[in-house]
């Protein structure tokens, strides 16, 4: 099968399966008019040989049709892998509740009675493409924006003109606690820096900070400059206290683990901590959001050079630099002290001009 998505900025494309011409003919010169581009089949068959060389994003499809019916075409296109998501809505002449139910209990994604109003059908099809768009940007463990959204979010503040700071924050050891407690005790240490990073960009107020899930352990926060080191320190010291308490007893007590190798050796690892590395726009400007998260993730690879907590802020400018807070520390937070406070002044690591190519992030 050579099905390919549709590129970026082209028109979603819509399939229409009805064997009835006249209906075919209107709902396409009403879509066409609406900005979509349009695929037509008079038969299941037809349909599925169209899918051979295309993909459209969504379905319309008849349920009253000969030799296969819409319901027998949908259970097809959903055991079909790579049209399995697409979103399907069944046209029916009839507006008996046992037809709207078998079209949904086949896997349609909404249904139209027929004759159906115009500006119905654009509505019904605008808002299932929106909902299966939502629905494809979201993390399915922590629920989430996913990477699609963030980078449309930082493309957003980049456009906008908007001071605006991107925090790329990753789990120190993870690969460990999948070790030695399996994927599923590493999926609630994910949930609960989900719920950690939550908490912290609500903690700020406005302007309001995105919170997107890259994937993995992996986590962006997009905000404003100023809320930097709110969002972090609340983030880093709440997500001890619950990373804490998903250690089994014994091994929070002792402060790490024991991993053993391939060959049977039993190393010592301490306990998670975080790597944050952020990227400002007031320290020189960007033009792609693809720059901004390079320079996130080259910070966050300089935070994990150095145990413990480590939030790493880039400040090599292509503006005048501005002269660093002299109050502001420099160093590790202490793994296994959380304060009551959980939102106290976080030690960082900027980066500036001096430092080389090789030396762009804290050093031991």
């Amino acid at each position: 099968m050579t099905t390919e998505p549709q590129a970026a900025g082209q028109a979603e494309v819509i399939l229409v399966v009805d064997d009835d011409p006249d209906i075919v003919r209107v709902v396409e010169v009403n879509l066409r008019l609406h900005g979509f581009d349009v695929m037509t089949a008079h038969s299941g068959p037809e349909a599925l040989a169209l899918l051979e060389d295309r993909r459209p994003d969504l379905a319309l499809v008849d349920l009253m049709m000969p030799e296969m019916d819409g319901l027998e075409l949908t259970r097809r296109l959903r055991a079909d892998p790579m049209v399995t998501a697409l979103p399907i809505i069944v046209l029916t002449a009839k507006a008996l509740t046992s037809d709207k139910v078998a079209g949904l209990a086949a896997g349609a994604d909404d249904y139209i009675v027929k004759p159906f109003d115009t500006s119905e059908l654009i509505a019904r099809v605008r808002a299932t493409l929106r909902r299966n768009q939502e629905a494809r940007e979201v993390s399915p463990l922590t629920g989430l924006a996913g990477n699609t959204r963030i980078l449309r979010e930082i493309a957003d503040r980049l456009k906008a003109g908007d001071d605006y700071a991107v925090c790329y924050v990753d789990i120190d050891r993870f690969k460990s606690v999948n070790d030695v407690y399996g994927f599923g005790r590493g999926d609630q240490f994910i949930s609960a820096l989900a719920r950690s990073m939550r908490r912290a960009t609500v903690s700020v107020g406005l302007p309001p900070a995105f919170l997107g899930h890259v994937g993995g352990d992996d986590f962006v926060v997009v905000c404003h400059p100023s809320q930097v080191q709110e969002i972090t320190s609340y983030a880093i010291y709440d997500f001890q206290r619950a990373a804490d308490a998903l250690y089994d007893p014994v091994d929070s007590a002792r402060g790490y683990l024991e991993v053993v190798d391939r060959r049977g050796k039993v190393f010592e690892v301490n306990l998670v901590t975080l790597s944050i590395g952020v990227a400002v726009s007031t320290s020189r400007v960007f033009r792609h959001p693809g720059e901004v998260v390079a320079v996130a993730s080259e910070m966050k690879a300089a935070a994990k050079k150095h145990y413990g907590n480590w939030v790493a802020l880039d400040q090599r400018s292509e503006r005048p630099a501005e002269p660093s807070d002299p109050q502001d520390p420099a160093g590790p937070l202490p793994r296994r002290r959380p304060p009551a406070d959980p939102s106290p002044a976080l030690p960082q690591q900027r980066v500036t001009e001096s430092d080389t190519a090789a030396e762009t992030g804290p050093h031991a």
